[in-house]
């Protein structure tokens, strides 16, 4: 290559023309790195593992040759292939190279069957509900997959390997996942405070003052209910803090433990993703943003409305979260279930034992000590700071993170930050629009950790320094908190590695190319967006991974579609596609055994995980046809949200009262 040879000639001349050991040295080295880079570098195009038939796949790219300068340009492209074959072309530094001129050497990519990628995880959910056991069912799913790409990479000997890589390969790559490790953290963290304002009685004392307003099973179930909706900025807060806080008073009120999950679980998620100040914004507001530049650029047209307003217009169209949340007060407030909740319900009325994810010795050890006062406030305060901690840990970290944003665009910061965020968008933003971009940049995984930190100090300090326990008892309750959340942990971790296995597969990009461009009437693409984007989640247990997936391919989609129909309003159907997106992610969450949040509404309120998914899956359902019945395909016709949210609240709510069955206070 020219040009290596004329860097190395550059560091010899340097060498030879100096008296000094150290230029010669430094010559020697240019050459050495000059080489390695070249030998790393090539000309390359570099595959995944395995690549689907017929499915777009990711290609890492390096290519660096020109004249007599030598640089490294790195670019993901996007690759059809058909069998092996490859076709088309990319851009590469400015240069349009095409695969078949030679210009370019690639690997040989293994190619194997769409349909396999489905396998591993509708293996493990169809044997964790039909065995009700989630551990070997998850397990099982890692190593189909596993075993999957094994046997296309490496024949019959791969299949036996893969056995090995479920454990030093997915579970591992789980665990290094920050996010992931912060997620187990929190979970920890919280269950130590759980244990400790048990045993120092502040949650007796909790117990003892919400007992006053939960008098009965409706006022127990509301009460969660409320609480649920009022912790509304982070779904995974929301679902640790309620559902630990609460467990003790349904508990006494005869309430089952799978209709205290559901009423966290169905909280949770539907009032963060309708909420305008929350954890999830940040990831929408850029998804909808590369989508509609993506539209710009394609189509010639300019958005002048800005991410954030483009949201808060889809609300009008987020029927399931919404219809969710109607649905659940309807059956809290008439005292109706029915399907597998039915049984459950009755079950705790008539004082069954209750299936929990702690052993009868461990739950002795969440007694309080002989010396406790029931004082509720060495409960609350810990509770409160991990709540609020929350919040202002949101709000500083995303304010630092839009300073340095605003920094990096070159805004005069001069009157302050406050005054500059939503520029970036170009528009003046109130307050709490300013909140939502802030707290949309927040990290919410850090957020979690320090306020999770500091409410467990707040708790060691309130017991050790009112001499309830000594430290050492205080830590002693602090592992049994952690041990207590370790059989959920091992579920979570599994999920994650299951997700891990359908990434490798690309289940959600073979899942994605059922939805085709040719349409011959409008209203099927918010209606497809919304089963398809169920589907993915609850096959792949990610919501984010789902909006990830989707809103790139069917922002820009709704847009030309509609456009291309004078009849059709084009804005309204791109908010009811992109609202169609994150409700269906919500859904296919609420059904799905693999999904986070579904395991942690599990792990929160000590409920058998499986039997927590079966009583929530019919529920869930039932307001996810609604939905789309009354909701998503009228709204696709023109039919205005002050029609269809009224006659959907209404269908609901007389499912409840015609189908539900009284159960007695």
């Amino acid at each position: 290559m020219h040009s290596v040879s004329y860097f190395c000639k550059f560091g010899y001349i340097r060498a030879f023309n100096s008296s000094y050991m150290l230029h010669f040295l430094r010559g020697l080295l240019v050459c050495f790195m000059v080489f390695m880079i070249a030998d790393v570098m090539g000309q390359q195009v570099h595959f995944p593992e395995v690549v689907l038939q017929g499915v777009e796949t990711n290609v890492e790219v390096t290519e660096a040759v020109k004249g007599d300068s030598l640089f490294i340009a790195k670019d993901t492209v996007v690759l059809r292939n058909d069998g092996g074959k490859l076709i088309g072309t990319f851009v590469l530094n400015s240069d349009e190279v095409n695969f078949q001129n030679g210009n370019i050497s690639y690997d040989q990519p293994t190619v194997i069957p769409g349909w396999l990628s489905l396998l591993p995880p509708l293996i493990a959910i169809v044997l964790a509900l039909l065995f009700k056991e989630v551990l070997s069912s998850l397990f099982l799913g890692i190593f189909i997959g596993a075993a999957t790409i094994g046997f296309y990479t490496g024949g019959v000997s791969g299949i036996f390997a893969a056995f090995l890589t479920v454990l030093d390969h997915y579970i591992i790559n789980a665990l290094l996942d920050s996010g992931h490790v912060s997620v187990i953290l929190f979970s920890v963290i919280i269950g130590a405070i759980v244990a400790i304002i048990s045993k120092n009685g502040g949650m007796q004392g909790v117990v003892d003052r919400l007992v006053r307003f939960a008098t009965n099973r409706r006022s127990g179930m509301l009460t969660t209910y409320f609480l649920g909706i009022a912790i509304f900025f982070d779904d995974y807060a929301n679902t640790l803090v309620v559902g630990n806080t609460m467990r003790s008073v349904t508990d006494r009120l005869k309430i089952s433990r799978e209709k205290l999950a559901y009423i966290v679980d169905s909280t949770a998620a539907p009032i963060a993703a309708v909420a305008f100040i929350t954890t999830w914004i940040g990831a929408e507001l850029t998804y909808i943003s590369d989508g509609v530049s993506k539209i710009e650029s394609q189509q010639g047209v300019e958005i002048t409305q800005s991410a954030y307003g483009i949201f808060m217009d889809s609300l009008a169209y987020s029927f399931y979260p919404i219809f969710s949340l109607f649905f659940v007060f309807f059956l809290l407030y008439k005292q109706r279930d029915f399907g597998p909740m039915l049984k459950k319900e009755r079950g705790a009325m008539a004082g069954e034992v209750r299936q929990d994810t702690v052993t009868d010795k461990e739950l002795e050890e969440f007694e309080p000590v002989k010396n406790a006062s029931r004082k509720a406030f060495n409960a609350v305060v810990p509770i409160l700071i991990v709540i609020t901690g929350t919040f202002i840990g949101l709000v500083y970290t995303g304010f630092e993170t839009v300073r340095l944003e605003l920094i990096a665009g070159g805004y005069d910061l001069s009157d302050g930050v406050w005054s500059n965020i939503g520029k970036q968008e170009g528009v003046d933003s109130g307050f709490f629009k300013k909140l939502g971009i802030i707290i949309g940049n927040a990290d919410s995984y850090v957020a979690l950790l320090w306020a999770s930190l500091s409410g467990l100090l707040a708790a060691i300090v309130l017991t050790i320094s009112q001499r309830i326990m000594s430290l050492r008892d205080t830590m002693d309750a602090v592992l049994v908190g952690i041990n207590t959340m370790m059989p959920a942990i091992a579920i979570l971790v599994l999920a994650w590695s299951l997700a891990g296995v359908t990434e490798s597969l690309s289940t959600a990009e073979y899942l994605k190319t059922f939805f085709g461009n040719d349409f011959s009437q409008v209203w099927v693409i918010p209606a497809l967006t919304f089963v398809l984007s169920a589907f993915i989640a609850f096959s792949t247990g990610s919501s984010w991974s789902t909006m990830a997936l989707m809103y790139p391919l069917v922002i820009p989609l709704s847009y030309a579609v509609a456009s291309g129909d004078p009849d059709v309003a084009t804005m309204g159907i791109m908010y009811n596609t992109i609202a169609s997106v994150l409700a269906g992610a919500v859904l296919g969450d609420h059904c799905s055994p693999i999904s986070d949040t579904t395991i942690l509404s599990s792990l929160a309120t000590s409920c058998d995980h499986i039997s927590h998914v079966k009583t929530q899956m019919p529920y869930a359902l039932t307001v996810g046809g609604v939905a789309l019945l009354i909701g998503v395909i009228p709204a696709a016709n023109s039919v205005p949200w002050y029609v269809t949210f009224p006659i959907g609240i209404g269908l609901l709510y007389i499912i409840v009262t015609f189908f539900g069955k009284k159960l007695n206070p």
